[in-house]
């Protein structure tokens, strides 16, 4: 007999109208878990955690196969057929055809709606969608998980009765709506899109007072509760009301933003292209619209040369179908053709795809096929439209690619993109440059009719001096029409004077720069000084505290001049207070000969001191038992960015690695040897911590070059050793080797015992990293007979540690032990968490090797507390790589799962891909308790 499993309202099955009796609410629960993840199959850990919480039973994982056995005896007793029960890898999953489950069906018809042109069926298929709900879904059910999920649920149906009123409303059914709108609009007072539907239908009702009512109560309760005013869309209904406009007729409001909204705005002076948006009308048309068709995903691929409106013509469109993509739109700027930066990798394109899509930054992974197929998964199935500024090749595109064919995507570049059409099926449109008339349009849209026919062979002179390109007329334009008193002519001669007639040449930095000289004369002396700077600046882009270095001003007056560069457009501001030129731009801005070579050289001086000394100030915080190092102070007028705690410290550092690595490059171009130097110094701590091996290897190359051109032989033997010890961790152990064993003979050359202790240590790791554990308990006690006599405990302790994890490697657990208890007493003693932390490890670690395993497991924990508490991916990842090995000993085969899940996770994002095999295969190879 047909059944029917119902979790939109109380959990219950129907076969053939009758209810089935499933028990008491812990067995229903149980039930709702696998009927929410259908036909996948659910580890026996989540259904414990999903039912129980964080307070399961003891027999918590027995109890649940009791349950699913009595499930099964119910549904095969009450002759339920198609629905089957069964235990798969470590879990559980339910068989069931999706259209059986109310849940699945909602989601089925909501997506099917959406991906419907004939809006009266899609209306149709929402009304079946709104009707599988019976109340609250999980009624009666009440954990932790049941009631995430509920929430989830809500907004999915609020979501779908929302597109649902608005197909309602295009259809005419105004006044058959008002009722459930008014509730509505009761029920949530400051979504903006449901006041949007209730002063549509209240005007076409008839009613327009009442709606500007509303309007008025909203606009008051938004100010007054979250101090903002109604968004653009609603303002403009409102308008629209106010003049009684004629598309209220029949047009409902825009829609409201839907999450990813990545799409910039729409360019104001787009003109004409009509042929060339019909055709990507007629592209999406003509391709199969139903996502549960197996096809290709729809690629439109618009070329031509920079500054031609590639880009332009594909916001245009993409803001012209919004209502099509109601899933959301993602975009991203490639970089394909920057002059000073290089192409934006297809993994950090996802990394932000992702993020927009919901995913903890943390949480991604580091791989780029990983990261490629969570993308696919999560837009699997919905209506999203991907636009790919800017392209550089076809395989910087392939990874960001959709898999599911109810995805579109837009891709722009300046070459042909030909692998892309060949192998993916992507439909090339060609642009040139606009025609006479469009051009002439685009003028008289921003300066006017009447200016333009006052002057029209002045008009046709700018239009072919600007060669058609829509970049050049558009800031043509805007020049104008901010000097209405100054005749066209001017601009005109002008025009001629600088050249523009180049701007049609396909090499960017010979074309754009004509016009950006030109606008940039109505610049004052301090803006267009700190424009060309922050063009030569290091890194991608900058915030408010390097500016202020860079330009030697105040941070008031430097915010000042960013917030004009924003506004004559020659700076986008991004988010966290950053901000950032065009590549274009900053080509120009970076050519431009308006500072002298000295006026340039101390502004870099400047920002690379800021950068240096606040990186200097986090290290610190990072490591402050590290051996000193002695700067000279920064540039006049330069201040460290203030780094009041660890958590501002590891923030600032994250966000600006990419500087600190450029400002390193800028000071090896500027032949600041001690800057770069000091820079890889200061970055030692951090790289260790979040596992940025290549980087460091990078950063010490430089420094032992710099180091050569130094009067101070310690900067040669620490760069020697810093840069073995980058190799080794790289696994290039020869040349590890070679710089150790340097660094060692420069020590002693030198007479420099606390050098030569530091290269011995250094060395006896580099011998562990190759598996010879016995040499490496040679040097590091060579090290510790010299530390002794230094009088350094934090040196000793670290040495102690040490040399009691090399022992225990080779079994030697009592000297292990006695070296390692040692060690931590010096590190309490001493107040060193990073030394304690490693000591805990090493005595996890012995602990386990021992027999100890509980004991283990404690110290293993403390070290965890610690390391997490420092920022310390690194050592997180082999501490919990470590703990899981204790837990399987014991049987506690969750926790060794949790520990070795995580670690893996962490590994992956370190791109440490050896370790995450080795933890791949324990999770595979732990066997699941029956």
């Amino acid at each position: 007999m047909t059944g029917e499993l119902r979790v939109l309202g109380q959990v219950e099955v129907l076969v053939d109208g009758t209810h089935v009796d499933l028990g008491h609410a812990r067995q229903r629960c149980v039930l709702a878990v696998l009927a929410v993840e259908a036909n996948r199959v659910v580890p026996t850990d989540q259904v414990v955690d999903r039912v129980w919480g964080d307070h399961p039973p003891r027999r918590a994982r027995q109890l649940v196969s009791n349950y699913l056995s009595l499930l099964r005896r119910l549904l095969a007793g009450a002759g339920v057929d198609g629905v089957a029960i069964e235990r798969r890898g470590g879990g559980y999953v339910l068989l069931v055809d999706p259209r059986r489950v109310d849940l699945h069906r909602f989601r089925r018809l909501v997506a099917d709606a959406r991906a419907q042109t004939d809006q009266a069926r899609a209306l149709e298929l929402f009304e079946q969608a709104t009707a599988a709900w019976r109340g609250e879904a999980l009624a009666g059910l009440d954990t932790p998980w049941i009631a995430t999920v509920r929430e989830g649920l809500v907004r999915e149906r609020f979501a779908a009765d929302t597109d649902r009123l608005d197909l309602a409303l295009r259809l005419g059914r105004h006044t058959a709506l008002l009722p459930e709108l008014t509730g509505r609009a009761d029920a949530h007072p400051l979504d903006e899109r449901v006041a949007a539907q209730l002063m549509l239908a209240l005007y076409r009702a008839g009613r327009p007072t009442e709606a500007l009512d509303h309007y008025r109560r909203l606009h008051a309760r938004l100010t007054a509760e979250l101090g903002t005013d109604p968004g653009p869309d609603l303002r403009k209904l409102h308008q629209d009301i106010l003049t009684a406009a004629p598309t209220l007729t029949g047009t409902p409001p825009g829609r409201a933003s839907v999450t990813p909204r990545q799409l910039p705005s729409a360019p104001a002076l787009f003109t004409g292209r009509r042929p060339e948006l019909a055709e990507l009308d007629h592209t999406l048309a003509t391709t199969r619209d139903d996502p549960e068709t197996t096809g290709t995903v729809l690629i439109s691929a618009i070329g031509g040369v920079g500054g031609v409106g590639k880009t332009w013509l594909a916001l245009t469109w993409a803001h012209r179908n919004l209502d099509r993509f109601p899933d959301g739109q993602l975009f991203v700027d490639l970089q394909g053709f920057s002059p000073t930066n290089r192409p934006t990798e297809p993994a950090d394109a996802i990394r932000g795809f992702l993020t927009a899509l919901g995913t903890d930054p943390a949480r991604l992974p580091a791989d780029l096929d990983t990261l490629a197929a969570d993308y696919r998964s999560m837009i699997a199935g919905r209506r999203v439209l991907v636009v790919l500024d800017n392209a550089a090749t076809a395989e910087q595109v392939i990874p960001l690619l959709p898999g599911h064919p109810s995805c579109t995507v837009l891709v722009t570049g300046r070459t042909g993109l030909a692998s892309l059409i060949d192998r993916h099926g992507a439909r090339h449109l060609s642009l040139d440059v606009l025609t006479r008339d469009e051009a002439r349009a685009l003028l008289a849209r921003r300066l006017g009719d009447r200016r333009i026919q006052a002057e029209p062979d002045v008009t046709d002179d700018l239009i072919d001096l600007c060669g058609r390109h829509p970049l050049a007329l558009a800031i043509t334009a805007r020049h104008a029409a901010t000097r209405p008193r100054v005749p066209l002519a001017e601009f005109a001669t002008e025009l001629r004077d600088l050249g523009l007639d180049a701007l049609d040449d396909d090499d960017p930095a010979a074309s754009l720069p004509t016009v950006l000289s030109w606008s940039l004369r109505h610049l004052t002396d301090r803006q267009r000084t700190l424009f060309v700077l922050i063009g030569i600046a290091p890194g991608p882009d900058i915030d408010l505290p390097a500016a202020a270095a860079l330009i030697g001003l105040s941070k008031a007056d430097t915010r000042k001049i960013l917030h004009a560069l924003e506004n004559h457009s020659l700076l986008d501001r991004h988010p966290r207070g950053r901000y950032a030129m065009h590549d274009l731009v900053r080509a120009y801005a970076t050519a431009d000969d308006h500072l002298t070579e000295p006026a340039r050289q101390a502004a870099l001086d400047r920002v690379v001191d800021f950068y240096l000394h606040t990186a200097y100030a986090a290290d610190r915080h990072l490591n402050p038992h590290r051996q000193q190092v002695t700067f000279d102070p920064p540039a006049t007028g330069v201040h460290p960015h203030p780094l009041p705690d660890l958590t501002a410290v590891l923030d600032w550092l994250d966000v600006h690695h990419p500087h600190l690595l450029a400002a390193q490059s800028t000071a090896e171009t500027r032949r600041r040897h001690q800057t770069v130097w000091n820079l890889a110094w200061t970055l030692g701590s951090f790289h260790w911590r979040r596992g940025h091996r290549r980087d460091a290897l990078t950063v010490w190359q430089a420094a032992r070059t710099a180091a050569e051109h130094l009067p101070d032989p310690n900067t040669r033997i620490l760069a020697h050793r810093r840069l073995g010890n980058a190799h080794a961790e790289m696994e290039q152990h020869e040349q590890a080797m070679i710089h150790l064993y340097k660094a060692l003979t420069l020590a002693e050359h030198h007479q420099d015992p606390a050098q030569q202790a530091n290269a011995q240590e250094t060395l006896a790791w580099a011998w562990a990293r190759q598996g010879d554990d016995r040499k490496a308990l040679e040097h590091e006690q060579r090290a510790l007979a010299i530390y002794r006599t230094l009088g350094n405990p934090v040196w000793e302790a670290e040495a102690l540690n040490s040399i009691g994890w090399y022992a225990a490697r080779i079994g030697d657990y009592d000297t292990a032990r006695d070296h390692c208890e040692a060690a931590l007493s010096l590190n309490r003693e001493h107040d060193n968490p990073d030394g304690e932390a490693t000591t805990l490890d090493s005595l996890g670690y012995i602990d386990y090797e021992t027999g100890n395993h509980r004991e283990a497991i404690d110290h293993y924990h403390q070290a965890l507390t610690l390391y997490r508490e420092l920022g310390d991916t690194t050592n997180t990842a082999e501490t919990l790589d470590r703990l899981g090995h204790p837990h399987a000993a014991l049987g506690h085969h969750t926790e060794a799962r949790e520990a070795w899940q995580e670690a893996l996770d962490h590994y992956r994002r370190l791109g440490r891909d050896t370790d995450a095999e080795q933890v791949r295969k324990q999770l595979d190879d732990l066997t699941e308790p029956q």
